[in-house]
C-alpha cells in the first residue's frame, strides 16, 4: 500500500515508518502538523524545524500545515493536509493514546483511508529495545519526575532503558513517555540516506522541566 506518514521528528512516528517499510509497503509523503500551541492535544511543538531535515535525510516529500492548536478544532488542520496526498492510508506512531488514536480514525475513515498503527499497545520496553536496535533516537524535552537536565540529549540505548525500567517502578514514568514525560527526536534511521548531526544546541531549564532547543543541525553522509 502507499501511505503518507504522520511525523513530529520523534521515535514512534518514525518507528512506525520504518515498520511499514519493512512489511513491504512505499511511504510518498510526510505530513507534519505545526500547532500555533505548545498546549496541542494532538501533535509535538518540540523542535520541529528538525522534520524538514528528516525529509531531506529520507528523500521523502515533506507537507507541513499550520494549525490552531485548539483542541477539537486542530483535527480541521490535519484533514486539510491529508486532502493534499493521493494515498492509500496514513501511518501513525500511537502507542496507548486513545484520544489521538480515535481522531486520527475518524479523519482517516471520513476521507476513505486506512490507519497503519504498528506500535499500537506494544510493549513499552520491548519497542524500546527494538529501536534501540536500529535509530538513533535523542531526548529533547524531559517533564517527568526523576528525570532532570541530564537527560536532554541522552540517547535511548540499553543503558538509558535500564534507568526508565528504574523510573517507571519507583515513580510510574511511563518508559515510551506516553504521559509526556519526555519527548525525542530522530537522528538516523534505517531509510534516512544520510543522518543528521546536531551542530549546536543550548538547554532550557525550568525547574522541573526542561528541552533541548536543537539551534543548528546538518545533513552528513553515513560511515
Amino acid at each position: 500500500m502507499k501511505f503518507a506518514a504522520l511525523v513530529s521528528g520523534g521515535k514512534d512516528s518514525i518507528f512506525a515508518i520504518q515498520k511499514a517499510l519493512e512489511a513491504g509497503h512505499e511511504v510518498t509523503d510526510l505530513i507534519n502538523i505545526i500547532p500555533a500551541r505548545d498546549d496541542s492535544y494532538m501533535y509535538h511543538s518540540i523542535n520541529l524545524h528538525m522534520v524538514e531535515l528528516i525529509s531531506e535525510a529520507s528523500e521523502i516529500p515533506l507537507i507541513q500545515q499550520e494549525s490552531s492548536g485548539i483542541k477539537e478544532l486542530e483535527l480541521d488542520d490535519l484533514t486539510l493536509a491529508l486532502k493534499k496526498v493521493d494515498v492509500d492510508g496514513v501511518t501513525v506512531g500511537a502507542i496507548e493514546s486513545q484520544y489521538q488514536a480515535n481522531r486520527v480514525q475518524k479523519i482517516c475513515d471520513s476521507l476513505g483511508l486506512e490507519v497503519y498503527s504498528p506500535l499500537w499497545h506494544r510493549d513499552p520496553e520491548e519497542l524500546l529495545q527494538e529501536m534501540a536496535k536500529v535509530l538513533d533516537v535523542r531526548i529533547v524535552r524531559v517533564a517527568a519526575d526523576g528525570m532532570d537536565e541530564s537527560w536532554l540529549g541522552r540517547p535511548i540505548n540499553s543503558t538509558s532503558i535500564e534507568q526508565l525500567k528504574a523510573l517507571n517502578r519507583r515513580r510510574m514514568v511511563h518508559m515510551a513517555g506516553e504521559g509526556g514525560e519526555y519527548e525525542t527526536v530522530v537522528l538516523d534511521a534505517p531509510f534516512y540516506k544520510k543522518r543528521i548531526e546536531i551542530v549546536r544546541s543550548e538547554i532550557e531549564w525550568l525547574g522541573d522541566q526542561g528541552t533541548l532547543n536543537i539551534i543548528e543541525a546538518k545533513l552528513v553522509d553515513k560511515t
